[in-house]
């Protein structure tokens, strides 16, 4: 079943839908399966920017619609749900052909089409989560046709990072004094471990966050019911679409380290962190940026953010994406047609 949704017109102050603007959602065939893209901005002309949500399986195009919608007037924002997740997902999908190259091939082609489309050489990438290490890679490969990469949620060392996130579990269940958490994270030990335990210790790390508090509850229904590119009825297929992705792609992208696998980004490069991030360790991603060689580098923190600085300080975000990587992106762009 497919699940198109709506996107509404992008309208100026007198209520009339500004000329060269662009909203428009749909299915396009990538890697031969039908994946669902929203495409919105003010101004087609504009620096194209694909946002990666996180997982592998996690669409995040209602997170990003709610808090980013401001990027709209400076980019033409480019919402995926991958392979696998959200309204892309479909249980016929091959489980084999969920993997890292696959995915990269996948954003290939959607880079290419957005390219083509838009008359622009290159495509600026901000990535979440897993989909920072998936922006990360693509860059790697394909630095033509980047013009900066912006990464929040960094991945970096993924199994040190993870190791991280269990004893942080561990440590904060013992502070809280809750033996049902203690004894359920010491029952599946420290990673490596399967996606069964993993399932173990995310949901553990959501209650200690408070990630499952009534107030949280109600703040995810509020982000959901706030753009119509989302339904609560479709809350049940992008879990199923989560577990099912993780499932297939765990045992690939637990071992990814950015450090040995793209140790240097031909593009520059941008890290938007969460202080308090305990999903992706950010001094894992603070190592790998240290390490990492590229033209420009620039790490900001965010202090009251956790692993969505995006949702956390909103205002702070997207105004370092149009202060700082929009720049970028325009004189990458610039330098591409001189």
């Amino acid at each position: 079943m497919r699940h198109l949704r709506r996107t509404p017109p992008i309208r100026g102050a007198g209520g009339r839908i500004l000329p060269n603007s662009i909203a428009e959602v749909g299915y396009q065939e990538l890697g031969g399966v039908k994946q669902w893209v929203l495409i919105r901005g003010e101004d087609a002309s504009n620096p194209p920017l694909v946002m990666l949500h996180g997982g592998p399986g996690m669409s995040e195009a209602g997170f990003f619609r709610y808090y980013c919608a401001p990027l709209e007037k400076h980019f033409t924002t480019v919402n995926w749900d991958q392979r696998g997740a959200g309204k892309s997902f479909d249980p016929a999908i091959p489980t084999s052909s969920m993997t890292v190259a696959q995915l990269i091939s996948d954003l290939d082609e959607l880079v290419d089409r957005v390219r083509e489309r838009f008359q622009q050489p290159r495509v600026a990438v901000l990535g979440h989560s897993w989909g920072s290490a998936l922006g990360v890679l693509y860059a790697a490969r394909f630095p033509e046709k980047v013009s900066a990469y912006a990464g929040t949620g960094q991945i970096g060392d993924w199994p040190a990072a993870e190791l991280r996130t269990y004893q942080w579990c561990l440590a904060e269940a013992e502070r809280q004094g809750n033996r049902r958490a203690v004894k359920a994270l010491r029952a599946i030990g420290p990673p490596p471990y399967p996606v069964a335990a993993l399932w173990v210790q995310r949901n553990w790390l959501a209650r200690l966050e408070g990630g499952t508090s009534p107030r949280a509850l109600v703040q995810l229904l509020r982000m959901i019911l706030g753009v119509p590119e989302s339904s609560p009825f479709e809350v049940r297929t992008v879990f199923r679409a989560l577990r099912w992705s993780m499932e297939a792609m765990w045992p690939e992208v637990s071992r990814i380290n950015l450090a040995e696998m793209a140790p240097e980004l031909k593009v520059p490069v941008f890290f938007l962190l969460g202080r308090n991030d305990h999903w992706a360790a950010p001094e894992m991603a603070v190592a790998y940026f240290e390490a990492l060689r590229a033209p420009s580098k620039r790490l900001v923190w965010f202090e009251r953010s956790g692993h969505e600085p995006f949702a956390d300080e909103p205002d702070q975000f997207n105004a370092v994406m149009v202060n700082e990587v929009l720049p970028a992106a325009a004189a990458a762009r610039a330098r591409s047609v001189a």
